[in-house]
């Protein structure tokens, strides 16, 4: 017996009835965006390994998927090398390209390459899906759709005040009850000064960006694996925990951080995009977090991430603001900042709560039965008509029995079955019955022609 076809482990196939969903989400999300002056871009699956290793930090690189180079790959590699093992060096000679690992490094990339001929600021938005070669588990997979928007070619906090606003508004649309967390990389770049430790910047981050994971004891392991001491560790312990009203954090960093200018810095951002949420009643809660560091090296600024209050589940949205992250393709000193909405969690988190609409796996709304030829005929105008008022119609192709295209009707939830034989045909009528009642009743062709869209 041939053994059934299967997909790689990460990976997910998306049937007619949950692709509904998504495009629900996926227009819900874009609807926003364009509201916000933001234009769609698309970059190709496959960056150039240049452009990608280097840019997510220590942890990101080994998780980029590399793509073996056409042909005989192995042509130039040597014996030699084949039996050290070197794996990242081998991988370096025999993968020139690999599958992109989020949208922002492949936007800075089309930034520099594109610049004579974009409009600044530039704002875009994407949704496309990304890799990572990590393990598989709940709620992460290895090919996932990411909904990203973003501003580049502009320092002004205002840009973030806009993000948090869109953060707002696409879960307010969606009915998810959700915080966004806050922080920013300066006040974390001053914290390692004040601890004594600015070299370890990357090493902080990398290790408290953990927490929610591992819990606070693995953390300080890790740091010490990281060789930052136990003195620094117990400076560093109570500032993360610093608790109470965002205000009020802020004014106990003012001081703690006093000798920090980039701490300070920091706190200023932060208490500056804060008042402008305040003042537009943002419905969304937003909380400091100071153990929120976002592990990807390229933030340098105010940093987010999102949670859904009603489903244990990882972050569903996260992003902040990157200073320089076209210099490394040769653009220097072009700021930009952006989000990154999770579909592919906002999808298992709007199941698990029923958030859907109940009409969201409707995709046609009015059925034609079939008796024969001849109806056929008369109905395939009255079809088109429908389609050309706005309705999503079909006809069912063969003349089969009518139980069986009632049950096809009823399978994919269409609402409302139309029934015209040779009586109807006659008359110049036709039935409509409704699917979830049974009811059903005669409306005259012109009426059928200019069904109401909302009704």
């Amino acid at each position: 017996m041939a053994q059934l076809p299967s997909i790689p482990k990460g990976t997910r196939d998306y049937a007619p009835d949950v692709m509904v969903k998504r495009n629900y989400i996926f227009d819900t999300i874009k609807s926003v965006f364009q509201r916000y002056g933001y234009l769609p871009l698309e970059t190709p699956a496959m960056e150039n390994l240049s452009t990608l290793m280097g840019k997510y930090g220590e942890e990101g690189d080994k998780l980029l998927f590399k793509v073996l180079n056409s042909g005989d790959f192995l042509s130039a590699v040597g014996e030699e090398e084949l039996a050290g093992r070197d794996i990242p060096r081998l991988a370096g000679r025999i993968c020139e390209k690999g599958l992109r690992y989020d949208l922002t490094v492949p936007l800075a990339r089309f930034v520099v390459q594109h610049r004579d001929e974009l409009t600044f600021p530039f704002k875009r938005y994407q949704i496309q899906p990304v890799w990572r070669a990590d393990r598989p588990q709940k709620g992460r997979y290895r090919e996932f759709y990411q909904c990203d928007v973003d501003v580049v070619g502009s320092d002004s906090l205002l840009n973030e005040v806009e993000l948090i606003q869109i953060v707002d508004e696409v879960y307010r649309r969606l009915r998810i009850r959700t915080r966004l967390l806050i922080n920013n990389r300066k006040i974390l770049a001053g914290i390692a000064e004040t601890i004594g430790h600015p070299d370890k910047l990357t090493d902080i981050t990398v290790a408290i960006d953990k927490m929610d994971k591992i819990g606070e004891e693995n953390v300080n392991a890790e740091l010490r694996e990281r060789g930052l001491p136990d003195e620094a560790i117990d400076k560093l312990r109570p500032i993360l925990h610093l608790d109470g009203p965002n205000e009020e954090i802020l004014a106990r960093l003012e001081l703690l951080l006093a000798a920090s200018e980039t701490g300070v810095k920091g706190v200023g951002e932060l208490k500056k995009i804060l008042d402008h949420v305040r003042r537009l009643e943002v419905g969304t809660e937003v909380k400091l977090d100071l153990t929120l560091a976002r592990g990807l090296s390229y933030y340098t600024g105010a940093i987010f991430e999102v949670k859904a209050l009603d489903v244990e589940i990882g972050s569903i949205t996260g992003g902040g603001r990157y200073d320089d992250l076209t210099g490394i393709f040769g653009m220097k000193e072009v700021s930009g900042v952006g989000i990154s909405f999770g579909a592919d969690r906002i999808f298992d988190v709007m199941t698990r709560l029923d958030l859907f609409p109940r009409d969201s796996a409707t995709t046609t709304r009015f059925l034609f039965i079939n008796f024969g030829e001849r109806e056929e005929r008369f109905c395939l105008p009255l079809l088109r008509a429908l389609r050309a008022g706005g309705h999503n119609a079909e006809i069912y192709p063969e003349a089969a029995k009518i139980k069986k295209q009632m049950s096809y009707a009823d399978k994919k939830a269409i609402p409302l079955v139309i029934l015209i034989g040779e009586e109807e045909i006659n008359n110049g009528t036709a039935i409509v019955k409704e699917m979830k009642t049974g009811e059903q009743r005669a409306v005259s062709l012109e009426e059928l022609e200019r069904w109401p869209v909302n009704e």
